[in-house]
């Protein structure tokens, strides 16, 4: 049974969250909007936006569900309709802009739903890693299946068996750990938060986290829920590794998510019970490096990349990123709607549809890879890619020998054009010899 719009009395349907005719949300604001207010002018921080659970999407395999796309990005039209009626003439263009980008998008993904696809094809998927199983007899450095001599040292390589590959001979991996975040040239208060440090393992061990936090939903509540998150899931992971380590990759993941979700609910607790910080929440990226494994995870657009003069894909590139940014731009460019290049600079770019604390759970992304000596993992918030691509990324991190001058170089490079967010970096250089 369809419903009527409680400001200007339109027909909606039952579930609709806008009205159509005035644009108006129907139920409370999005618990996950960065911002309540109207996009903002040319002199005033950008806002940014984060979508509901409702709106949250779906990926199956390589394919998004088409419908549930079409609602994330007709909430951005709605969204965006409120700023044609700014007292700003430049927010009102900014608006008319941004709706008729979107308006093309949307005729686009309708025009295929008539046509009866329910789903729409990924065109783009982050890189396969390398697969280094075969050990050099000289230097112990892990080679591709099929490599005839090493990569490292020249030297010849065994003929690998017919089933099944050589294992590479275990290293002793120390890792060098620089952190920076700046304000910006944009905003007055930096909302990210940053952490590098060490868990105590049984035996003597260590693992090393290291994480960044976006915050979000104002200047003070955005800094006490990137702060929290950080705070919240460093304290979870040493709790519960401190007796008994997971022992696999999977067990070590699931840690990780349990840690973040922890983060996620007493974000989402603060927030309903604090009228200040309603409607706050953060991106959280997590790096744990156990040994010579690494593993993530991550909620919102907060990036890790992994990179190495050598390669780390299969084909050999020395950069790839390890996180899938959960905002509306990013599922844009892997349908292919958008080039990556556009998606730097989109109006949309921070609408985000998921994110931690905005909603009582949250799904997150997690994976685990190998490390190589020579590797470099790098988190940031998207203060830096906003304005820095991942090619020159790569070039000062492997670049620059001094991690910290690397970190420094990035973030100026970031406001060197523009700096219109807080830009957070973390990098970790691994090096290593063999046991």
């Amino acid at each position: 049974m369809n419903a009527r719009c409680p400001f200007c009395g339109a027909t909606v349907m039952p579930r609709s969250r806008f009205c159509p005719a005035c644009g108006r949300a129907l139920l409370s604001p999005p618990s996950s909007q960065r911002s309540t207010s109207p996009p903002a002018g040319a002199n005033d921080p950008p806002i940014e936006g984060a979508l509901a659970n409702g709106k949250r999407l779906q990926i199956s395999g390589d394919t998004l569900d088409l419908r549930e796309l079409i609602n994330v990005v007709e909430s951005s039209v709605r969204w965006w309709q409120r700023g044609l009626s700014s007292s700003d003439a430049v927010t009102r263009e900014q608006a008319a802009r941004a709706i008729d980008d979107l308006s093309q998008i949307m005729r686009s993904l309708s025009q295929q739903l008539a046509q009866g696809r329910t789903t729409i094809r990924m065109t783009r998927r982050l890189p396969a890693l390398r697969a280094f199983d075969v050990a050099c007899p000289s230097c112990g450095n892990g080679n591709r299946a099929g490599a005839r001599f090493c990569q490292r040292c020249g030297a010849l390589l065994h003929t690998a068996p017919r089933y099944g590959v050589e294992s590479v001979q275990s290293r002793a991996l120390t890792f060098h750990i620089a952190t920076r975040t700046d304000t910006g040239r944009v905003r007055q208060q930096n909302q990210d938060a940053v952490y590098a440090g060490d868990i105590d393992l049984p035996g003597q061990q260590k693992a090393y986290l290291c994480l960044v936090a976006d915050g979000m939903g104002g200047a003070a509540a955005g800094e006490y829920a990137s702060h929290l998150a950080a705070d919240v899931s460093r304290a979870y992971l040493e709790r519960e590794s401190a007796d008994h380590p997971p022992p696999t990759d999977e067990a070590w993941q699931a840690l990780l998510r349990d840690a973040v979700r922890a983060a996620n609910r007493q974000i989402y607790d603060a927030a309903r019970t604090d009228t200040t910080r309603r409607g706050m929440g953060t991106t959280l990226t997590i790096a744990l490096l156990v040994g010579n494994r690494l593993h993530i995870a991550s909620v919102g657009d907060s990036r890790a990349y992994l990179l190495n003069l050598n390669g780390v894909t299969d084909d050999g590139a020395p950069s790839a990123q390890l996180t899938s940014d959960h905002s509306l731009v990013a599922r844009l460019v892997d349908i292919g709607q958008l080039t990556p290049e556009q998606a730097r600079t989109h109006p949309q770019r921070n609408i985000l549809y998921r994110s931690i604390g905005t909603d009582p759970s949250v799904d997150v992304d997690t994976r685990s890879e190998a490390l190589e000596p020579g590797d470099i993992v790098l988190l940031c918030s998207d203060g830096l890619v906003n304005h820095v691509s991942d090619e020159e990324i790569a070039q000062i991190a492997l670049g620059e020998p001094d991690l910290d001058r690397a970190t420094a170089r990035l973030i100026s490079l970031a406001n060197e054009r523009g700096g219109r967010d807080n830009i957070s970096v973390v990098m970790v250089r691994v090096e290593g010899e063999i046991r």
